[in-house]
């Protein structure tokens, strides 16, 4: 009886070990050295970058297509637009606040095929601590072969995150223009099933 209970103490203690995902689900696996995260803002200069830091996953619970869960992690301090001066403006807290709010993340929250190789994802964006509802809008490359690209277009208000600053005699767009280019690969499972 003691052993039991000790057993059943240990337990509650031990992290319980994370379930490999079910057979019979695609799993894939995104490189982030063959893809990219771009940014573009309307300026009275031009505002364009990347993120050079990020990572992402895509999992499924079944074959459909629309049972994928897209998750994108952005390290904000890896911005880099070309200039010293607009990086360290975009990392401070009048915008990424990068010492308090270091990631911008997209997690989706549901999965619509739009045509034969197009998506509409819903989900929750954070940047600058502040979550709100963002749609992406993808492009598939590649589908069915196992292997291929997705690009894809979200845009945002920056005034809705915080972002109300300027930078000193530039005049910035309030609209943020994100591109994303994920090179993917199934590493196990069958297909993804699509509709025609």
């Amino acid at each position: 009886m003691r052993f039991a209970l000790l057993g059943l103490f240990l337990s509650t203690l031990l992290p319980i070990p994370i379930r490999a995902q079910p057979a019979g689900v695609p799993v894939f696996k995104i490189s982030p050295s063959e893809g990219s995260i771009q940014f573009d803002v309307e300026a009275s200069v031009a505002i364009k970058g990347t993120f050079d830091k990020w990572d992402a996953t895509l999992t499924f619970t079944s074959t459909d297509v629309t049972t994928g869960v897209l998750e994108i992690r952005i390290q904000a301090d890896s911005v880099d637009t070309g200039s010293g001066m607009k990086n360290g403006k975009l990392k401070g807290k009048d915008f990424f606040d990068v010492k308090q709010n270091p990631l911008i993340t997209f997690k989706s929250t549901k999965i619509e095929q739009t045509g034969p190789d197009t998506f509409e994802v819903d989900g929750d964006f954070t940047i600058r601590g502040v979550t709100k509802k963002e749609k992406l809008t993808l492009t598939v490359h590649g589908k069915g072969t196992g292997s291929g690209e997705i690009k894809g277009t979200m845009a945002f208000d920056r005034k809705d995150y915080g972002m109300n600053s300027g930078i000193p005699f530039i005049k910035i767009a309030n609209r943020v223009e994100v591109n994303v280019a994920l090179k993917g690969k199934r590493v196990s499972g069958p297909p993804l099933v699509f509709k025609q």
